[in-house]
């Protein structure tokens, strides 16, 4: 399997990785929050190689090499729906299998509702719908945003080497994960400096908390709108598990298939993990 190849996609606005060959059947994965292309690298190969696919990984706006958005804006959840689109227009794709992990999945859910036409199968990975905010606290989020929005963005971090980033990602990190793993992940995220130290490119705006999030009822009615087959791949020391909110999502979508495997968050691109990932998805493919 040959390495993966960049490509800009959206007139340059965002980064992407394919791997597979151009005329195949294309996927198009989407990674997790602070994460980036790189999230599929080792999951991309094996895909690649079993079910004769091209898998295409953009990074997300303000994420690894993609432009950040203009001006001093939110990165909303449903904004990202734009990358996807915009991805679908440049490689000239009328229906794909989305590919997801995370936040991802929640950005594939609410493209799959709002345009099913775009949308022919989804391969969730432990991530299923997105954060909610019930209808009740909605002015608790807007003040908890609007005073993130008005505080200065903090520079972004410097490192003396590749190394002391991965320790702080490992060491900070939303969700576990092992240096071995993060390692892919922050590798595409730093930029070189002329003094020989390494910068994270991640829009720091990323951290901010958001100003709206869509209610439990509002998600739940856009779960129930996807018409497409869905599989679920959980890790058992992921996010997901059998938490109510988990439990009410994968209840909402009509045609979902579950699939509980050893990993943590990030088990398709855990070294121990991602060969039985790449099996379940085939053999749900093949079925």
């Amino acid at each position: 399997m040959s390495d993966p190849r960049p490509l800009r996609l959206a007139g340059g606005r965002l980064a992407a990785l394919s791997v597979g060959d151009d005329h195949a059947p294309t996927w198009l994965a989407l990674h997790g929050w602070l994460d980036n292309a790189a999230s599929f690298s080792r999951l991309a190969p094996l895909l690649a190689e079993r079910l004769g696919i091209r898998l295409v990984a953009i990074d997300f706006a303000g994420h690894g090499l993609s432009a950040p958005l203009p001006g001093g804006g939110d990165y909303a959840i449903w904004d990202y729906c734009h990358d996807v689109l915009d991805a679908l227009e440049s490689l000239e794709l009328e229906q794909v299998t989305l590919l997801s992990h995370s936040m991802g999945a929640g950005v594939a859910c609410l493209t799959a509702a709002a345009f099913p036409e775009h949308a022919s199968r989804l391969v969730l990975i432990d991530g299923i719908g997105t954060l909610t905010t019930p209808a009740g606290d909605a002015h608790t989020q807007l003040r908890k945003g609007l005073k993130g929005h008005r505080r200065p963005v903090s520079p972004a971090p410097r490192y003396a080497d590749i190394d002391s980033a991965v320790a702080a990602r490992v060491a900070g990190g939303a969700t576990p994960i092992d240096a071995d793993t993060a390692r892919p992940l922050v590798a595409r995220n730093l930029l070189a400096l002329a003094d020989g130290h390494q910068q994270l490119r991640t829009d720091g705006r990323l951290l901010r908390p958001s100003l709206v999030r869509l209610c439990p009822e509002q998600v739940r009615a856009m779960l129930e709108r996807i018409d497409c087959p869905v599989l679920l791949v959980e890790g058992e020391q992921g996010i997901l598990a059998e938490r109510e909110h988990a439990a009410a999502a994968r209840a909402a979508i009509l045609s979902l298939t579950r699939r509980v495997i050893p990993g943590g968050h990030h088990l398709h691109l855990e070294a121990g993990a991602v060969n039985a990932v790449a099996e379940a998805i085939v053999a749900w493919q093949r079925s």
